[in-house]
């Protein structure tokens, strides 16, 4: 209850702007005395102090394009290349199985479901559930843009390799393995962090906003990602087949590694209020890599040059 009232009192600050009313529902929380509270309320509000609290532009606006652009468009477009290789890979689980299966015509319907089914809580149990495990236990001493640039490489690889496996037709329990560690790689890495990230990049009063965002457009790649699978799986000339739709998926995952790697900003160790106020050259460079820190640290080597030459 204390987690969701520390929630709670941000909306309440930040978007309702009523400052007294979230610095009570914090002091109920805090134990903090009602005379402490009207002291820090009123201090808040001065002239002097409240334009440094106070963030008065709009979604649909320049200033919300260049603070928060790049990571709602980095975040969006993780979100969908995730998808299209997540939902992919549930079509293409009965072609992984299909070696293992007893044939249809050898039992009912529900027999049939029931093979399945056993097969796909295997690969639960040994592959998607440890990949949340890890990822719960590891996403606070490795951070999000780590965690979430080596799945999508570590998916590709995978994938990759999988594709080679069929081209050879020997699908063996090497192939099961496989697919396994992509559904591993995939719950350790983006398939979760794609869904942590918008939560803390943008202000309280965007967040929502940002997130379903977010989360619509990784949805457009879930349909993209079903029904493509669907056409480009079928053998030639109907089209690509399985094998080069696997390595093109490979290769979806590769850019989910590039735009992790160089467009998304890393949110580990920082508060909410530390995003919000993110630096002002986020905004006008398009990569994670601040080129004013590059800079910096240049200036920095001239000027140890220049003192050892004196």
């Amino acid at each position: 209850m204390a987690f969701f009232k520390h929630r709670f009192h941000r909306f309440t600050a930040l978007v309702e702007k009523n400052t007294l009313q979230a610095a009570k529902d914090i002091g109920k929380v805090m134990n903090v005395p009602q005379s402490t509270i009207q002291e820090d309320v009123e201090m808040i509000n001065t002239p002097n102090t409240h334009a440094a609290f106070s963030n008065t532009y709009p979604f649909f606006s320049r200033e919300f394009l260049r603070r928060h652009g790049r990571d709602l468009i980095a975040a969006s477009i993780n979100w969908f290349l995730i998808d299209i290789v997540f939902y992919s890979l549930n079509l293409f689980q009965y072609h992984v199985f299909s070696g293992h299966f007893i044939p249809k015509s050898q039992m009912n319907i529900y027999k049939d479901a029931l093979q399945i089914a056993r097969l796909q809580a295997l690969i639960a149990i040994c592959a998607t559930i440890p990949g949340y495990i890890v990822t719960v236990y590891m996403i606070d001493h490795i951070g999000r843009v780590k965690i979430q640039a080596a799945g999508f490489f570590f998916m590709a690889i995978s994938l990759f390799a999988i594709a080679k496996v069929n081209m050879s037709g020997d699908h063996t329990d090497l192939f099961i393995v496989l697919y396994g560690f992509t559904f591993f790689f995939s719950n350790f890495g983006p398939n979760t962090t794609t869904f942590i990230v918008p939560a803390e990049l943008f202000p309280a009063r965007f967040r929502a906003t940002c997130h379903g965002i977010s989360g619509a457009v990784g949805k457009v790649g879930a349909i993209i990602g079903s029904i493509g699978y669907m056409w480009a799986s079928r053998d030639p000339p109907n089209g690509l087949g399985v094998s080069h739709t696997l390595m093109v998926m490979g290769g979806v995952c590769g850019l989910g590694f590039f735009v992790t790697y160089f467009f998304t900003r890393e949110t580990m160790g920082r508060s909410l209020e530390e995003n919000e106020n993110i630096d002002e050259f986020t905004g006008v460079w398009f990569v994670r890599f601040w080129p004013h820190k590059f800079w910096t640290r240049r200036n920095e080597v001239k000027g140890f040059g220049l003192l050892e030459m004196n």
